[in-house]
């Protein structure tokens, strides 16, 4: 994906836009967007993904309101709907997959929302005519920023907690578990990480943990559950597994970072052994600089 600014300033600038102007998508971003989505078609594991990009003029801005997404959004022109077939890693390429879309979006100067609990699966699922085999576990609301958030947005931010991160301290390491990483010992991964440490995550969990090898710029990616969190999800809202589109989502950032600014690497899956695992972590995937 080429870009005119650094995907570090995209990453740092983009927010989850939940206000939206009743300004209707250009025809240039509109063809710009689909160009893009009928090319971003796997992530790092290989799953079939595909995606469609629905718009409205003004005057049809309530079919979209019609769509379902509980009030959250607020004048949407514009939704990326995505299906993933269903596999062994399907939603870590989901997740790694339309993060390139919402980066490529921010590019345009759109806003968007990642949507994976406050949608209506069935209505966007028609749009999406979704196979058997296919599921949607979010969509992405987008369309030019309004002027001023809405009450409901600035709620849904302060609940969340948006604008806080876990420090890197609790989410890098060398070696094992039981060695934070420091600035000094990641060098120029530096960026990469910072990247992977601010993205987006559902309901601000930020499961990712990456363990990086003392001798050699390879990271290993972690998963660490938040508890009961995928359990409670799927039992209230019938919700896909978040925290696993969450990993590809930070895989996104890392590796589109890292391809930025020069850090060639490749990814392979072949877990390592660093001892004992804390509780409610996984082994994803490992980034071979």
């Amino acid at each position: 994906m080429k870009t005119q600014l650094p995907v570090t300033e995209i990453i740092q600038k983009r927010y989850s836009c939940r206000t939206y102007a009743a300004t209707p998508i250009s025809k240039a971003h509109h063809a710009s967007l689909d160009a893009f989505l009928s090319e971003n078609r796997t992530g790092p594991f290989g799953a079939g993904v595909r995606f469609k990009l629905i718009t409205a003029s003004t005057s049809e801005q309530t079919d979209l309101k019609d769509l379902g997404t509980y009030g959250v959004i607020k004048n949407p022109t514009g939704f990326i709907i995505g299906a993933v077939k269903d596999g062994p890693n399907s939603l870590e390429d989901f997740g790694y997959a339309m993060e390139k879309n919402i980066l490529l979006a921010a590019r345009l100067g759109l806003g968007t929302c990642w949507l994976g609990g406050t949608f209506t699966k069935s209505t966007f699922a028609d749009k999406m005519n979704a196979g058997d085999d296919e599921s949607i576990p979010a969509v992405t609301a987008t369309g030019y920023i309004a002027s001023g958030k809405s009450l409901l947005e600035k709620t849904m931010r302060w609940g969340a907690g948006a604008d806080n991160r876990k420090s890197r301290q609790t989410l890098f390491f060398k070696n094992a578990f039981d060695h934070p990483l420091s600035p000094e010992e990641s060098g120029d991964w530096n960026t990469p990480l910072e990247m992977v440490r601010i993205g987006p995550s559902a309901s601000n969990r930020q499961p990712w943990r990456i363990v990086k090898q003392s001798d050699r710029p390879v990271f290993h990616f972690y998963m660490q559950r938040s508890k009961g969190y995928k359990t409670r999800n799927r039992i209230l809202f019938g919700m896909a597994d978040l925290q696993r589109v969450d990993m590809g989502i930070a895989m996104c950032h890392f590796e589109m970072t890292a391809v930025d600014r020069g850090l060639d690497g490749q990814w392979h899956f072949e877990e390592p052994d660093i001892g004992n695992l804390p509780e409610q972590t996984s082994y994803v995937a490992s980034w071979e600089g």
